[in-house]
């Protein structure tokens, strides 16, 4: 029977084969998950940017052109 060393062997390979294909399909899901969680955070922040910008395109609208132009005095500028 020197068949049976070898076939001893190939059993346990095949199960490490096995354990190592559940862990990895675990490591999977777990992945998925989190792409699916960082994708979901991505599309919220995308519309907040978009309501923010809306906001502040909302409120240069509302200056007076003389400001939006930078013709009037700037709180950046020195006055010396």
């Amino acid at each position: 029977m020197a068949d049976t060393p070898q076939i001893e062997q190939l059993v346990e390979r095949v199960e490490r084969l096995l354990l190592r294909y559940d862990e990895l399909q675990r490591t999977n899901e777990l992945l998925s998950q989190h792409v699916n969680a960082l994708t979901h955070e991505r599309d919220s922040l995308k519309s907040r940017l978009s309501a923010a910008r809306a906001r502040v395109d909302g409120l240069l609208d509302r200056l007076p052109k003389s400001e939006v132009n930078g013709s009037s005095g700037s709180a950046t500028e020195n006055p010396s």
